[in-house]
């Protein structure tokens, strides 16, 4: 381990902590990470400014609200149809006061992303906000990075742009990694235990799990999280794709990166290390501790979130993946030893399938079932050979036009 390259995201590099409040990018900002980061920025303003939010559009209102009580410089929306009611939304906020800067376009969140700041934190959902992560590093910005999906599908470029150390992790489960990485060298990890709840449906067959709605599949027990991600824990893809990440960002062999089953949700990963001790990070469920470290490292927000009463009784429990029920994590692993754009296209017809499941147009099992048979039909093509920013999308385009064809395919034959 001692001579393969330094990780993307290591607790050992030296951070200068800045001096004054430093200024914070927010990529999402309507969104469930963005808006606990704010709620965060707004606990603690001689730490941090945000300079600049963007949103996909939909919630305007909240975006304007953010914007005002904030003071941003930039407010960037993807949906151009969203600028006349943002404008208006601003304007009764402002009143005679100037308005922020408005960009809007599918690139918005890309060039806020390159702007003049400290931290960008992408808590923008999906595998478009790999341009905005690409943007970032380029502009050698720290990139508190809430948004896998863009590491999972252009992992050898982001790895090629990032400088060791650029970029803080925020899911729980790798901002655990990356504390518990502390205590010791990397020659010193045996291996890296990334945690899953289990979803709501643990210890289901995958005939039960045939029978699940749409409301059964959002109902998750410990998290509250937006639609798509909490289809993708009752799946448990999120957890396959924590493993392609965990790969990514520590330079850990997949074959030393582990999942267990921990329905309380209280350890959010841990490391084990060759002389047998295991390091776990534990708070109770709030992702505002993980966004903490991602934008406040290496200093400690206090009460960033809350706290175990360690005077209360408590039982954790964990209990081995049941790769047969829930087959994800390794077709997840598959992908990623594959490499190119085999990740591409698993996270793509992922979500093809899952806006499919939650439209009515395809049940919970067929998810997994259209996925897998996409990434076999892709197979490998262009293994071995530098990943361009094209070759993603190109990929991710055919996986989702591929996987709608499919999905449709089973509704007409299960309804016929």
């Amino acid at each position: 381990m001692s001579d393969s390259p330094a990780p993307l995201a290591d607790p050992h590099i030296a951070f200068d902590p800045s001096e004054g409040r430093r200024d914070i990018v927010v990529l999402g900002s309507t969104g469930s990470i963005g808006t606990q980061a704010i709620d965060l920025v707004l606990r603690n303003p001689d730490r941090f400014r945000v300079t600049a939010l963007s949103a996909a559009g939909g919630r305007v209102e909240l975006l304007a609200e953010q914007a005002h009580r904030l003071r941003v410089r930039t407010v960037a929306v993807a949906r151009e149809d969203a600028v006349p009611a943002l404008r208006e939304a601003l304007t009764a906020r402002y009143g005679s006061e100037p308005l922020p800067e408005i960009l809007a376009g599918p690139d918005a969140a890309t060039h806020v992303a390159a702007s003049a700041c400290h931290t960008v934190l992408n808590g923008i959902t999906g595998s478009i906000g790999l341009a905005p992560t690409l943007a970032a590093l380029e502009a050698g910005r720290t990139l508190a990075l809430a948004n896998k999906e863009s590491l999972i599908v252009g992992g050898p470029l982001v790895k090629a742009l990032a400088k060791p150390g650029q970029i803080i992790p925020v899911d729980s489960e790798h901002a655990a990694l990356f504390q518990a990485l502390a205590a010791g060298t990397r020659a010193d990890v045996r291996k890296l235990v990334v945690t899953a709840s289990g979803g709501p449906f643990r210890g289901r067959t995958r005939q039960e799990l045939a029978q699940v709605t749409r409301e059964d599949a959002l109902a998750h027990p410990t998290w509250a999280m937006g639609p798509v991600i909490t289809v993708n824990s009752a799946t448990l893809v999120n957890k396959g794709l924590e493993v392609i990440e965990a790969h990514l960002l520590y330079d850990i062999p997949f074959d030393r990166i582990e999942v267990v089953v921990h329905p309380q949700s209280y350890v959010h990963s841990m490391v084990e290390f060759t002389d047998g001790s295991t390091l776990a990070q534990a708070t109770p469920p709030d992702m505002r501790g993980p966004i903490a470290i991602g934008i406040g490292w290496p200093e400690r927000v206090p009460d960033a979130a809350p706290a175990f009463d360690w005077s209360t009784a408590s039982t954790w429990e964990f209990f081995p993946l049941d790769t047969e029920a829930l087959p994800s994590v390794g077709l997840a692993r598959h992908v990623g030893e594959l490499g190119g754009t085999a990740p591409a296209v698993f996270n793509a017809a992922n979500e093809e399938c899952v806006e499919a499941f939650l439209d009515g147009r395809l049940p919970f099992t067929g998810i997994m079932d259209t996925v897998t048979a996409v990434v076999a039909e892709h197979g490998t093509p262009g293994r071995g050979t530098p990943l361009t920013v094209p070759d993603v999308l190109e990929a991710e385009t055919w996986a989702r036009a591929r996987a709608r064809e499919l999905a449709a395919k089973a509704t007409a034959e299960a309804r016929a």
